[in-house]
């Protein structure tokens, strides 16, 4: 017979421990993501990973808003893909999937490209889980690496292209008529 019994508290979903976390008043002002369980703080880049990611961003963004395909974001904005929440360094959704921008922090739906930008606060082993995760979700991955010079790109179904610094990266039939010469990306 039990007398007394504790009350057991139910597993936290990481999911909603990542959003207590992030809502909490001294992670005001940061930006976080939940990678493979774990909330990891996304660390401001080098000079040169911003501005080749702010290249991108302006390209790709004049491009979508010019052809009406979508939304572009930046560095601050958050998707859920799976269980997980990503911030990209530049991202594509296209108007078909998402028809209508939502509040909420992360955006609900996985984007439909993504774009790293490799600096030294990332690990290979968080970009790893993230491109796994985006390609499981059907998102078209774009690593750059200002260092060599080059760009892996990863496409659910398809073995990784990897592009030297004298191709052109295009936007597929993502964005169909987008495209940039790695020189001009990755130009000082």
């Amino acid at each position: 017979m039990v007398l007394y019994a504790p009350p057991i508290d139910p597993p936290r979903d990481p999911a909603e421990e990542f959003e207590a976390f992030t809502q909490l008043p001294e992670n005001s002002g940061r930006d976080f993501e939940l990678i493979a369980g774990r909330i990891v703080e996304k660390m401001v880049s080098g000079p040169r990973q911003s501005s080749v990611a702010a290249r991108l961003l302006i390209l790709m963004g004049s491009f979508v808003l010019q052809h009406k395909l979508g939304r572009v974001t930046g560095a601050d904005g958050g998707y859920q893909v799976g269980p997980e929440r990503y911030i990209p360094d530049v991202a594509y959704i296209s108007k078909a999937r998402q028809p209508l921008q939502p509040d909420e922090a992360y955006n609900p739906l996985p984007p439909d490209l993504a774009v790293e930008v490799l600096s030294p606060s990332n690990t290979d082993d968080d970009m790893r889980i993230k491109i796994g995760n985006y390609i499981a979700a059907g998102t078209v991955v774009w690593v750059l690496d200002p260092d060599r010079q080059r760009v892996e790109v990863y496409r659910p179904g398809q073995a990784v292209t990897v592009l030297g610094i004298t191709a052109t990266l295009d936007g597929g039939a993502l964005l169909p008529g987008f495209a940039v010469a790695l020189a001009d990306l990755f130009a000082d």
